[in-house]
């Protein structure tokens, strides 16, 4: 069955940087877009950004646009997530999964902004 496995979190101050990986499996990775989510305590989870199958942009939330991009490498089954200019309001534990139809979240990656 589907599998993501997310990594690249951890400290970052505010203004720095992080890159985040999701490995996909159990799904032929090429034929569908994908998408990062995130989901901060006590909040709903929300969608962070989106990519099609061939790399070009579906979606960014307002609150990201400018400062995170998302790519992918579908030789590797990956999607990354390349967060800029990274402020508070951004911590939270993201995660990545397909755009359309979510399957079984994997266990998520945390981002923790602090000075």
């Amino acid at each position: 069955q589907e599998q993501f496995v997310e990594s690249g979190g951890g400290l970052v101050q505010p203004g720095g940087s992080l890159r985040l990986s999701c490995v996909a499996s159990g799904f032929r990775f090429s034929n569908y877009h994908m998408s990062w989510y995130r989901q901060a305590p006590g909040m709903e989870r929300e969608l962070v950004a989106a990519i099609r199958t061939t790399g070009s942009i579906l979606y960014y939330a307002d609150s990201v646009k400018g400062r995170f991009t998302i790519s992918r490498d579908n030789a590797k089954n990956t999607v990354y997530l390349q967060m800029n200019s990274v402020k508070p309001e951004d911590m939270s534990v993201y995660y990545c999964n397909q755009y359309v139809v979510q399957r079984a979240w994997g266990q998520g990656t945390q981002v923790t902004v602090s000075s």
